[in-house]
């Protein structure tokens, strides 16, 4: 297995790193194989990234058949657009180099999680403006996800807003300005294919983020499916042993823990 990590020129003369794990081609089976891929963007409030969110992931996506890159985007204290030009750096990246990763060009997910969530899903709904592509001499079909899984994200503005993450990402307190960055603002018929999750009792990003993007993204017609758990815990990640362990226990949640396997049934579906 190719597991490294490489460090991908951005902008403002900064690079950032992207963990690549790519299992290896057998030659007496498919030596010129193509998988698709998973570009996975942990959560952390913009303030710090989730280890729960990083290799955990890209191993269980991996053993269903997909190639993982962890992108370790920029955060406070850089401001937007940094870290969202880090993971559309990351997106050229992968498809530059596809032939070599083995990857599907054209079968790129992203995976985000919390704020993670929002920095994905802000790529779904924006790749088309060059405040994303243009500094990093990409264009739009380079940053374009052909599918998002959203996982407890910071998604809405106004009442249900995860207003720290804005402010980590924004420096503003500034409601007007969280909105302008918000992923719901930006839902148009140009949004990729996209799953969602959450927690119903989620005390740190309500769910209406979730719900609200699920209205949005049907008002445009674009491909959903929204799971909805009535109890769990902001931050649980794969919600099993592997990312609770002694120190969260409370993260061993195995009535959620399946939701990997709905993301790749919908992505099989509709990448």
């Amino acid at each position: 297995m190719l597991q490294k990590t490489v460090m991908v020129p951005t902008t403002q003369d900064c690079n950032v790193p992207v963990d690549l794990y790519v299992p290896d081609t057998c030659r007496f089976v498919n030596p010129d194989i193509r998988r698709p891929a998973v570009v996975v963007v942990p959560g952390g409030g913009y303030s710090h990234l989730g280890e729960r969110e990083m290799e955990t992931i890209a191993m269980r996506f991996m053993a269903h058949g997909y190639n993982a890159f962890v992108v370790r985007y920029r955060f406070a204290p850089y401001r937007f657009p940094a870290p969202q030009q880090d993971v559309a750096a990351a997106m050229g990246y992968i498809r530059a180099h596809a032939a070599e990763l083995h990857t599907n060009p054209d079968r790129i997910a992203m995976i985000g999680f919390s704020a993670g969530g929002h920095l994905a899903g802000y790529i779904g709904v924006q790749w088309q403006n060059a405040e994303l592509w243009e500094p990093l001499g990409l264009t739009p079909e380079d940053v374009r996800p052909n599918a998002l899984v959203l996982c407890y994200g910071v998604l809405t503005y106004g009442e249900f807003a995860e207003t720290s993450s804005y402010e980590h990402l924004t420096g503003s307190s500034d409601p007007k300005v969280h909105e302008e960055v918000s992923v719901v603002k930006h839902v148009s018929e140009k949004c990729p294919p996209t799953f969602m999750w959450a927690p119903f009792d989620d005390t740190v990003v309500p769910v209406e983020n979730t719900l609200e993007m699920a209205m949005a993204l049907s008002r445009h017609k674009i491909h959903t499916e929204v799971h909805i758990f009535p109890e769990g815990l902001h931050g649980a990640a794969l919600c099993n042993e592997q990312c609770a362990g002694v120190v969260n226990p409370q993260y061993d949640l195995p009535e959620l823990a399946h939701w990997p396997e709905l993301a790749v049934k919908f992505l099989k579906k509709y990448m």
